[in-house]
């Protein structure tokens, strides 16, 4: 709109205020970038109390690593608002203020606010949608967990489970195996197993359980054991377990980014530094990667925010040699 005031344009707007879009943040907040984090302040992790493989902060809240990362991007300069995304659009020459139609993005809020940016980075995550299983849920980043790389460790010896919920859970069981001798692998979520696979998995010690879990039991903080459908039960631990992993991303329908299929659903497809199908947009982080750790997200962000970056200087020469202000 050509009322659109100078002070909703940005260099760079990054969707999602976890490690991925802080580290992104700081990059460009240290190149002189003006930089604005949306953040809707719903990340994956909120529901873990500690974070664990994290080098120099093991052992830390999620939260708290979020807001020290905020806080030192902050000194750069790079602002933040608490706000929904709706879409991601390119300009049209009557969104700009000059009528130049010079290229760049607007992002419309949940609001229906509307900014304007020179490049954006996905950096909003994925959701867990777990099985609706009764007691599930309710202990979901206690002990009802994802990562025996991140949740391992705290729970070794202990009595374990794997709660399959489709064939590559079977890597999640034989991970496990590492950290207890105490593993049952309920398997009707992956269907009936090879007979070489349920002959690998008992020669290691694992008790694979075919009937199905009907209900999760706790004691108010932890997992306690299951119920099965045939009504036996089970005590336990911990329970390790994948629900179905949706991508955060449909702000950027419009822009018709490319996708890659994965074994766990589709994602935007970005190179080795983040950026899309489009040349002004990246992505880091779990909404791009559903497998990245916090350390990984972390190096996602950062590189994503150099590319950014670079991506804006190079435009800038282009645009001085061809005696455009820029």
């Amino acid at each position: 709109m050509n009322s659109t005031a100078q002070a909703d344009r940005y260099d760079a707007i990054i969707i999602g205020g976890g490690v991925a879009g802080l580290s992104a943040a700081q990059s460009l907040g240290r190149a002189l970038r003006r930089t604005l984090i949306l953040d809707a302040a719903e990340p994956r992790n909120r529901f873990a109390g500690h974070m664990h493989n994290v080098l120099g902060h093991d052992g830390t809240p999620p939260a708290e690593l979020v807001s020290r990362g905020l806080a030192e991007a902050q000194r750069y300069g790079v602002e933040r608002l608490t706000a929904g995304v709706h879409r991601v659009r390119d300009s049209t020459r009557a969104d700009s203020v000059d009528g130049t139609g010079a290229r760049e993005l607007v992002v419309t809020l949940d609001s229906g606010v509307q900014l304007f940016t020179r490049s954006v980075i996905a950096a909003s995550g994925l959701t867990d949608e777990l099985p609706e299983i009764p007691g599930l849920a309710q202990h979901w980043g206690s002990s009802v967990l994802h990562c025996p790389y991140c949740h391992g460790w705290e729970f070794r010896g202990q009595r374990l489970a794997v709660l399959a919920t489709s064939p590559m859970q079977l890597h999640q069981a034989q991970l496990l195996r590492q950290w207890s001798d105490r593993l049952t692998y309920f398997s009707a979520g992956a269907g009936e197993l090879p007979a070489e696979t349920l002959q690998r998995l008992q020669a290691r010690g694992v008790v694979v359980e075919p009937t199905p879990v009907k209900e999760v039991l706790g004691d108010g903080t932890a997992v306690t054991g299951v119920v099965l459908e045939d009504s036996r039960s089970i005590a336990l631990d911990a329970i390790f377990t994948a629900g179905r992993l949706i991508p955060r991303d449909g702000y950027l329908r419009d822009l018709g980014l490319e996708r890659e299929e994965t074994m766990v659903g589709s994602f935007v497809k970005v190179d080795a530094m983040g950026q899309t199908s489009h040349e002004r947009t990246w992505a880091a982080g779990n909404v791009a990667a559903p497998m990245a750790t916090v350390p990984a997200s972390m190096g996602m962000g950062s590189f994503a925010g150099a590319a950014a970056n670079g991506a804006l200087v190079n435009e800038e020469f282009d645009l001085a040699a061809a005696g455009k202000n820029q």
